[in-house]
């Protein structure tokens, strides 16, 4: 703990923030699945604050990374989500690599899983009936990305 004048108050980080005041990654990680989940589900902020008790506020904020999620929280989206608690941090060594090491730097997590247009591409995707027809968007877009 580094040294402070009589009588201060030691400085303590009670948000778990980086050094600059960013959000932890590990937050922002979290948030990130959980609002992956959310938009692939077709849920908005407004239905699954509701589910839960909150306001659509604490659902940005939660996907955000700027507030924590409580572990009985994070039990109960778990659930409304259809998903193992552990979902909410697969991936996260590779996030966390990435936003550690500069001075813990909290950029956004740079998967295209964590990008609007991949949860839309996947809704409009899933969203075609017709299986053939949905094939053969999915190869052409594999070829198009070869």
């Amino acid at each position: 703990m580094p040294p402070r004048s009589q009588g201060a108050a030691p400085v303590r980080n009670y948000r778990a923030r980086t050094i600059d005041g960013a959000p932890n990654p590990i937050d922002i990680h979290v948030g990130a699945r959980m609002r992956l989940r959310r938009s692939l589900l077709g849920l908005t902020q407004e239905e699954l604050g509701a589910a839960l008790g909150l306001s659509f506020q604490q659902m940005q904020k939660y996907e955000r990374g700027g507030n924590r999620i409580a572990a009985s929280r994070l039990y109960e989206l778990s659930r409304l989500l259809d998903v193992p608690v552990s979902f909410f941090f697969d991936g996260l060594d590779d996030a966390v690599k990435e936003s550690l090491p500069a001075a813990l730097s909290a950029a956004e997590p740079k998967d295209a899983m964590s990008k609007r247009e991949t949860f839309e591409l996947v809704r409009a995707y899933y969203a075609i009936d017709d299986a053939e027809v949905r094939k053969s968007v999915y190869d052409l877009a594999k070829s198009l990305a070869a």
